[in-house]
């Protein structure tokens, strides 16, 4: 998203967040990168344990402008992506939903796997958007959208 390769730690295995991450953007704003929940590899304990750091920053961050909630484009979103969603809905925090991976499926299904997910979410107002950050498609739309929450 910033145009920065290794940034932010990746791994090949999913859930090897275990901490709230923050990325200073040109002193302007911050991106702040919270553990993930999918298909990680995490215990039972470390959920719960990662789970309540997400709940404590959502609820007592300050000045957060804007969520952004990735799902995978490839994949019908999970229970885990379910009580996400509901959450920050409850939440009343500014967010868009981003369906990432979006290369890694044909230009041609995009369109529909958005609309497939956003069906399944019951997303019928809320901001949802194809993404990859690995072939930097769809970066301009997500940029313009997400400029839109801030005040720089």
């Amino acid at each position: 998203m910033v145009g920065r390769k290794n940034l932010a730690r990746t791994s090949n295995t999913p859930g090897k967040t275990r901490q709230i991450n923050f990325y200073n953007i040109d002193d302007k704003f911050y991106f702040v990168d919270l553990p993930g929940y999918g298909f990680s590899k995490m215990s039972k304990q470390e959920k719960v344990i990662s789970g309540k750091y997400i709940e404590e920053y959502l609820e007592e961050g300050k000045n957060i402008a804007l969520i952004i909630l990735l799902l995978d484009i490839r994949h019908k979103p999970t229970e885990d992506d379910l009580l996400m969603y509901n959450y920050i809905l409850k939440s009343n925090l500014p967010f868009i939903v981003l369906t990432n991976k979006a290369d890694k499926i044909a230009v041609t299904k995009v369109d529909s796997e958005v609309q497939r997910i956003k069906e399944f979410l019951g997303i019928s107002y809320s901001i949802i958007l194809p993404f990859s950050a690995e072939r930097k498609i769809y970066t301009d739309k997500v940029w313009e959208e997400i400029e839109k929450f801030l005040n720089i």
